[in-house]
């Protein structure tokens, strides 16, 4: 590629860039405030780095090269090229469009491979579109997730275009939690692996529940929600709507635990290890089924 084309695939940038130091040095900013600059800065910047990426991504179009060995997931060859195929992307900096060679045949739908070089998704928004609105609908509502966006972005995404954002961000799901969580090389010799449980469990969404337990629950509900029904002792002690929470782990030595341990209760020597001593002494009388009053000492 001539050295003068790479020269000038930036050009637009650099004027952008250049626009942005002229206002930044013009008397205009220098009356503005700190937060009225801070807004200003942010529309500018984020068009200076879509800029950016608009410029790169012609470059790449620029510098594709022809291939004579394309071929479809059928074996057929595609032969036929042709250039300036255009199609839109909307990224977290907003919106550039991709230029690149179409492999063609006829009947059959158009092979670019600098699609697949980009690991350009099907759809209009971008991967980190995707990933953006995965991690901001988990934090609430979809029309809160579009709101957040909008700010963090300066785009807007509608309320539905978020929700299916964030499907297709889970569709990986169940392959992710397939694969082993750990390996056994990550496993010391003479560790053990322990399951703990909690025992009190995490509420389920109605429609996640078992048919036993959701049989259960409302059953339990319809007790709790009569009128008729008088006193504590009537009401299900649970809902049935948990499911018990658990939690492996490895045992062996740790030494981060034990430094924040000493650090807490400090050595057990001299005064203050008798002082330590006696108040965990004190500890285990308290609990060995005693009851205190604290306006009198113990109960009977």
């Amino acid at each position: 590629m001539p050295i003068s084309c790479a020269d000038t695939a930036f050009s637009a940038s650099r004027d952008r860039f250049e626009q942005v130091c002229s206002f930044l040095g013009d008397q205009e900013a220098a009356s503005l405030t700190h937060s009225e600059l801070e807004q200003r800065l942010t529309v500018d910047l984020r068009e200076l780095v879509r800029q950016l990426y608009q410029d790169h991504l012609d470059l790449r179009a620029v510098r594709e090269q022809r291939l004579d060995d394309v071929v479809d997931a059928e074996g057929s060859r595609r032969a036929s090229v042709e250039s300036g195929h255009v199609r839109p992307l909307q990224t977290i900096f907003g919106a550039v469009e991709v230029t690149r060679l179409a492999y063609r045949r006829r009947g059959e739908r158009n092979l670019c491979p600098a699609d697949a070089a980009l690991n350009l998704p099907r759809e209009l928004h971008s991967h980190g579109l995707r990933e953006l609105s995965a991690i901001e609908s988990s934090r609430g509502s979809f029309e809160e997730a579009s709101e957040a966006i909008r700010r963090i972005t300066g785009g807007q995404l509608g309320k539905r275009q978020v929700e299916q954002l964030a499907a297709r961000a889970a569709v990986d799901f169940e392959a992710f939690y397939s694969q082993p969580t750990r390996s056994q090389a990550t496993v010391t010799e003479g560790a053990l692996l322990v399951l703990s449980a909690d025992g009190k469990g995490i509420v389920m969404r109605p429609d996640a529940l078992r048919p036993a337990t959701a049989k259960g629950s409302k059953a339990g509900h319809r007790q709790a929600a009569d009128p008729t029904v008088q006193g504590r002792e009537t009401q299900p002690e649970t809902d049935g709507r948990g499911r018990c929470r658990l939690r492996p782990h490895t045992t062996g030595p740790n030494p981060q635990r034990h430094h924040r341990a000493r650090r807490r209760h400090g050595p057990a020597s001299g005064t203050q290890g008798e002082q330590q001593v006696a108040h965990r002494e004190r500890g285990r009388q308290r609990g060995d089924g005693h009851l205190f009053d604290l306006r009198g000492g113990p109960t009977p």
